[in-house]
């Protein structure tokens, strides 16, 4: 006969322990998610960097381009007078 007490704490709503190997598992699982978003940071902080570098680049050559710019109009109107 059947006394039901092995359910007794799901009937009442109480979640049974999970079993050690289970804990073990979400440990090691929570260590690896957590090395994989170190290692993702790490990334993002690299790429970042990159971007800053190639900013700075973009904006050395567009000044480069203005100066140039203005130098060329200077001449265009300097030759424009002598005609």
């Amino acid at each position: 006969m059947m006394s039901g007490f092995d359910d007794e704490p799901a009937a009442w709503g109480a979640d049974p322990s999970p079993p050690a190997g289970d804990l073990l598992k979400d440990a090691l699982r929570k260590e690896e998610l957590l090395r994989d978003i170190a290692a993702s940071q790490q990334d993002l902080h690299t790429i970042l960097a990159r971007v800053q570098t190639i900013q700075k680049e973009v904006d050395k050559l567009t000044s480069e381009n203005e100066t140039l710019q203005m130098y060329i109009d200077n001449l265009t109107v300097q030759m424009a007078k002598r005609r």
